[in-house]
């Protein structure tokens, strides 16, 4: 069962890795800021923890499902102010909330796995 919650936490993690890229990239480029500052500011964080939710360490799901709750609150405050595609900000809280949910219910079978070996 962890392997199905490690796949949800990476589908969500991914995706908004993607969505935040296409987002600020080429649908909508901040005008006020440069478009690299954006995306270091908003896709920098999620490099953090690439290499350890892609080998499966419960430890860095456990984390990082803290850094989904960052992403949560982006888009709750992009889905509350003027925009023009507010689909964007309701599919970066549907992926940051996949993401959370899959890695704490990752890091929750992966433990129960180890006690019942």
């Amino acid at each position: 069962m962890s392997r199905f919650w490690r796949w949800v936490a990476l589908t969500g993690y991914l995706g908004l890795f993607g969505l935040l890229l296409l987002w600020f990239a080429w649908l909508e480029p901040p005008g006020h800021l440069p478009v690299a500052l954006m995306l270091l500011m908003l896709v920098g964080p999620l490099l953090w923890p690439l290499r350890g939710l892609l080998h499966g360490r419960p430890y860095t799901h456990a984390w990082a499902g803290f850094l989904a709750l960052f992403y949560f609150m982006v888009g709750v405050f992009y889905a509350a102010g003027p925009m023009v595609r507010p689909w964007l900000a309701w599919l970066e809280i549907g992926l940051s909330l996949l993401w959370f949910i899959g890695a704490i219910l990752y890091v929750r079978a992966q433990s129960r796995e180890l006690v019942h070996r």
